[in-house]
Order: C-alpha cells, then sequence, then structure tokens
C-alpha cells in the first residue's frame, strides 16, 4: 500500500495546476504584482528549515497532501528555489545521535516532495546531515540527483547556476557539528578559496550558512563577525538558517543578510516557531535586490502559508552591484553550469565569443581562480589552484598553474608542484605579484602535520615564478588559523 508521501506526490502536480489558476492562494492582496519580475528579471525564493520526518510525515500521511499545497503560486513564480533540508536519507536503525539528540532520518520519497514543490538546490550542510554517517550523506545527495535537485555541502561548493548571462554561485556551510563530527569554521583558508573561486567565475555569489543559537532571535555577536567576513571575502547575498526562529535581517557592508530564515516546514509547537521568512531577492541586469515574504504555520500544523510582505527599511536600501563576467583575450569565462548528469567534484570553465559557446576544459578539481597575474606589463594570465596528486611528494594537494587563453581554450604556461615549499594557499595581490602561504616543512622532509608556516611573494618571469620578499604579503594570510 502506498504512503501518504506517495498520494501526495502524485497529488501535486494536479494540485500545483490548480494553484496557477486561483490568485487566492496567497494571502495578502497584491503580494504577486508587488514582486513579479520584468522580463529581464530573476527571481530567487530562498527558505529556512525544513523537515520531512518525525511529525511532518505524520502530517503528510493524514492530509495525504504536500507541505507547499498552500504556497504553490509563489512557488511557480520564482525563477529559483532554495532551501535548508534537515535530516539524511534512511532509516532511524542507522542513527549516529546520541539518545538525547533528535535524528531526522527521511524516507527516500522526501526529494519527490521537494522538486515537485519547485526546489532546485537544498542546503545539506548542518547539524543532522550527518545523522545517518557517510552513507546516508551519500545517499541523500544521490536521492536528490535523482529527483532533479543540487543537494548542496560544503566539499562540492561552490556549485553554479546560470540563468541568461548570470552565473550565480552557491557556497554552503554548518558552524554547527553534526553527529559524523563534521563542520567548518569562519574563518579558514578553505572557505576563503571557495568564495575566492566564486568571486572570479560568478556574476552573484550566496553562501548558505547553518549558525547562531537555536530559539534566539537575534543574532549574537559571532554571527555579525562571521557575515562581516563572509562579505567582505565576496559573498553578495547572505542567507542563514538553524536558530528555528525569525532573526531580523541587515544590510552589513552594503550586501543583504538574512540571519535567520527560521523554520519553513518543520513541527516544532513553540508560538516563534511556526513564524517563517522568504528571502525575495530579484536580479537585474546590473543589482541584486532582497526583500522577504513571511510564513506562518498554524498551531498543530508543520505546513507554511503566505503571511504577508516583510516590509523591512534596512534590506530596502541594499543593492548589490553584480560582478561583471569574467572576460580573458576576447572571450568570456563561465563555469558549465550543475546538472544532474554532471554532478561529479569539479568545475568544467567553457568560453564564450560573440554569443557562442567556442570551447570547453575537461572538469577540473579547481580550488581557486584569479585574471590577474601580471605577465609582460601589458596582459594578464590567469593564476589557478587546482588540487591533484602529484609524484614529487606523493600527497593529494593543492598545486599552482598558469593559464593563457587562446582562440581554443586554455594555454598552459606553468604547471609546479607548489612552488618553493608545500603550499597552503596562493593570492595575487594587487600589484599582480603573487603572495604565498606555504607550510613549515619541505619537500627534502616532508611533514603534512608541521604547524608552522611562512610567506613568500614571487614575481612571474616568463617561464616561471621568482621569489622576492614576502613580508608584504603576510597581513594576506595574518586572520587564518593555522592547524
Amino acid at each position: 500500500m502506498d504512503s501518504g508521501v506517495d498520494r501526495a506526490v502524485r497529488q501535486i502536480v494536479s494540485r500545483r495546476r490548480i494553484a496557477l489558476i486561483v490568485g487566492g492562494l496567497l494571502a495578502v492582496a497584491g503580494l504577486a504584482a508587488m514582486w513579479r519580475p520584468r522580463d529581464t528579471d530573476v527571481r530567487l525564493l530562498f527558505t529556512g528549515d525544513i523537515l520531512l520526518s518525525r511529525q511532518v510525515k505524520v502530517e503528510i500521511d493524514r492530509t495525504r497532501g504536500s507541505p507547499w499545497d498552500s504556497i504553490a503560486g509563489l512557488f511557480a513564480k520564482a525563477d529559483f528555489v532554495a532551501g535548508n533540508f534537515e535530516g539524511a536519507i534512511g532509516s532511524e536503525s542507522e542513527c549516529h545521535v546520541q539518545q538525547s539528540t533528535p535524528c531526522f532520518a527521511s524516507l527516500d520519497t522526501a526529494p519527490r516532495l521537494l522538486a515537485h514543490a519547485g526546489f532546485k538546490v537544498v542546503s545539506i550542510e548542518n547539524n543532522h546531515a550527518g545523522d545517518v554517517g557517510a552513507a546516508g550523506r551519500a545517499r541523500t545527495r544521490a536521492a536528490l540527483r535523482s529527483a532533479g535537485i543540487l543537494g548542496l555541502d560544503f566539499k562540492r561548493s561552490p556549485q553554479f547556476v546560470r540563468f541568461g548571462k548570470t552565473t550565480m554561485a552557491m557556497i554552503t556551510v554548518s558552524l554547527e557539528m553534526a553527529a559524523d563530527g563534521q563542520a567548518q569554521a569562519i574563518p579558514s583558508v578553505e572557505l576563503a578559496q571557495k568564495l575566492r573561486l566564486a568571486r572570479t567565475l560568478a556574476t552573484v555569489v550566496v553562501v548558505s550558512i547553518h549558525w547562531g543559537r537555536e530559539l534566539q532571535d537575534w543574532p549574537s555577536d559571532a554571527q555579525r563577525s562571521a557575515a562581516e567576513w563572509l562579505v567582505d571575502h565576496g559573498a553578495d547575498l547572505v542567507v542563514g538558517h538553524h536558530p528555528h526562529v525569525v532573526q531580523r535581517p541587515d544590510c552589513v557592508h552594503g550586501h543583504p543578510v538574512f540571519y535567520s530564515l527560521g523554520n519553513h516546514v518543520f513541527d516544532q509547537k513553540y508560538p516563534e516557531t511556526k513564524e517563517g521568512l522568504i528571502a525575495d531577492c530579484t536580479v537585474s541586469r546590473t543589482r541584486l535586490k532582497c526583500g522577504g515574504v513571511r510564513t506562518h504555520a498554524r498551531r498543530g500544523s508543520a505546513m507554511p502559508v503566505v503571511a504577508g510582505v516583510a516590509n523591512d527599511t534596512a534590506l530596502a536600501m541594499c543593492a548589490v552591484k553584480l560582478r561583471e563576467a569574467l572576460a580573458v583575450s576576447g572571450s568570456s569565462v563561465r563555469p558549465a553550469p550543475w546538472s544532474p548528469v554532471n554532478d561529479d567534484d569539479g568545475v568544467t570553465l567553457e568560453g564564450w565569443r560573440d554569443g557562442v559557446k567556442r570551447w570547453e576544459t575537461r572538469r577540473v578539481s579547481l580550488v581557486s581562480l584569479q585574471p590577474e597575474l601580471a605577465a609582460d606589463g601589458r596582459s594578464k594570465l590567469l593564476f589557478a589552484l587546482e588540487r591533484h596528486a602529484s609524484e614529487m611528494d606523493g600527497e593529494i594537494a593543492i598545486r599552482p598553474h598558469v593559464y593563457d587563453v587562446g582562440e581554443h581554450g586554455l594555454v598552459a604556461k606553468w604547471r609546479g608542484t607548489a612552488l618553493a615549499w608545500p603550499l597552503i594557499d596562493a593570492v595575487v595581490d594587487g600589484e599582480g605579484m603573487l603572495c604565498a602561504l606555504h607550510r613549515g616543512d619541505s619537500f627534502v622532509r616532508p611533514n603534512p602535520m608541521d604547524t608552522t608556516t611562512r610567506t613568500m611573494r614571487y614575481r612571474w618571469n616568463g617561464f616561471g615564478f621568482s621569489a622576492i620578499d614576502g613580508g608584504a604579503c603576510r597581513g594576506i594570510f595574518s586572520a587564518y588559523p593555522m592547524k
């Protein structure tokens, strides 16, 4: 016999058709007209925490409906919908959590519900992503991919989505430790590299972040400090979740930050946890601007309904200028967008000219990319960090590469193992020189556990790099915590 989830999935398509006809599904008159984008605009929606197990599953089985029946009209008017999926695909017998901690093991039909609701991306980096272990993480990604949804974790960030000439990069990060011990930190070298790659290849960069204290309806000092760091390192929009209550958004250094969107679909019973916020953002030809749509779930239910427009003065004045697309030697260099059939690690770069794709690279484990490396005083080269193995040290580690862009694609000018010493990071500075952060060990006596570091500055000489004084580079890496 089919479960309520199976029946709900079959009914959603027909219900969404009805929702498109019946404008009354929006609780506030005029809301759809207010947020309808122009023909050249792209409308992006980001929701808070989504639970599809526990009492939410019970309600789905009882009602034989979808959690999104009441807001299908809103989602249908968006070009892109993303949210935070709490839990992992698996059975309760696989739970790794402590007895006092809830385990959100979800059925493998959950991705189909999300897909039919209209979700394109869900973050799967949070404190419940590891509830059923490593197998659950892999199973969740695979099930979402089969449903046509990008399940985004930190390891595979950034991923890219394209809307015409607009490329959006998404990075997801969790500061809250999962049951399997995984979590990230701010600041960190790896996150700085991901933001550097994203801001080079995308016109708009979005960071989805799991942070903050549960049930606290204001952002902590740690959240505010982390938000500033994210914006300073390239985030154009920050969407937060985990507190399960709404925290008022703000404009941080000219960029919208939604500290907490609260619950979107969740079974918590406190009145504050019944309120949610959807970040409602519009990308025009030159600007990103955001507002909010309030949602509410009635007592005894986890299903959201639209409750009105969140008029926020801070966001009203917070417009972000979009970046220009990366252009090198007459080619517009773009990342290939994510797709269910193209879900391997790494990035494929495409070269476009006169509106036509002229070339495409192989898929590369690209860590960062910068187009400002000074070559001969007139032209600039691409400096890339890639992760792969080398016979020199036997490690899978970060390797520096230098490329030019030709008529038929990237032209390798230089490939190295790690400059003078094993490499942690490298950044092109404002003068086109290379600042490198090295490990304290050497290739003669390798010791990856060495916690000491050294900095060096390099000049491109046409054939490789010549070392110069590294003192000017120390400030670039001073905020990075070292192991």
